[in-house]
Order: structure tokens, then sequence, then C-alpha cells
């Protein structure tokens, strides 16, 4: 049984929950916030303990996922590696480039896992596109959906080209 911890539970990180506290052969051992209100209904929704101080989640498990806003990115995984833990963090990886290639760094030292979730990537009309459209030679596309307010920490380019 694989102990896994998720570090932030907004709108994303209640979907990590969710789906840790879903799959077999993983416990969900508890989730960290600096919003106590919502740690505490997050925690109680999926049977786990909730943390304010995200340190303490750490001492307790073997790996997380990090979703926090991406300027903490840096800081948290860090603090991770430091711990020997495994982590999944939400794109981008950091803000700067410098940042990430020490993480990545820092995690290969440790033999540990460092991966970025990538998500749209399995987007099942991104899926379907590539297998019918087969060389292009122009693409234009546009995105188009509501803004929710999250992700404005770092510029568009850096939160969304990744995914466009």
């Amino acid at each position: 049984m694989v102990k896994v911890g998720v570090i932030g539970v907004g709108y994303l990180g209640q979907h990590h929950a969710r789906i840790y506290s879903e799959l077999k052969g993983v416990e969900l051992v508890g989730v960290a916030d600096i919003d106590e209100k919502r740690v505490s209904e997050i925690a109680k929704k999926y049977s786990c303990r909730a943390y304010t101080n995200y340190y303490e989640l750490l001492k307790e498990v073997e790996a997380v996922s990090i979703v926090v806003p991406t300027v903490h990115h840096y800081a948290v995984a860090i603090d991770a590696i430091n711990e020997n833990i495994d982590i999944l963090v939400e794109k981008p990886i950091t803000s700067t480039i410098d940042e990430a290639e020490i993480l990545i760094r820092e995690a290969d030292k440790k033999n540990l896992i460092l991966q970025v979730g990538h998500l749209e990537r399995f987007n099942s009309a991104l899926m379907e596109l590539s297998k019918k459209v087969k060389n292009p030679i122009f693409i234009e596309s546009q995105r188009i959906s509501p803004f929710l307010g999250r992700g404005i920490d770092v510029d568009v380019v850096v939160d969304l080209m990744v995914h466009d």
C-alpha cells in the first residue's frame, strides 16, 4: 500500500484527493492546505487527516501530489525531495526554467519520481484529433472556456502553452 498525500485542495487538488481515495493499493493519508475550513471538509469527505502545515504531511507519506499555485511549486517540491518523497506536480513544473532544472537534478540524485501532470495530452478530443490529422501543415486553434480566476500567478504562456 503506497501512502500518498495531496498538498493544495483547491479545484484540481480535490480531484487528486478523490482519485487517490478510489485507487487500489493506495492509502490517502492526508491532505494539506492553508485554508483550514476547506482542508477539514476534504479530509472528512475522503476519510483522511487534514494538515494546515504541509511539512507535517510530508513526514507521513511516500508520494505526494503538489497542487498549489505555480509560484509555490518549487518550494513545496524541494521540501518533498529533501524528505525523499516521490512527486506528481501539476503543470507547469515551476515558474522558471532554473527552478525546474534544480528539481529535476535533485530528484535524479535521490532516484525519486518527479512527474509533471500534463493532463491535456490525454484530453479525449485531442486524442481523437491526433488520430484524424496525420501530417498537418498548419493548425489554428482557439481555447474557449470560462475564466475561473485560478492559474493567474504565472503568465498565460507559462500556464497554458504546454497544452496549446
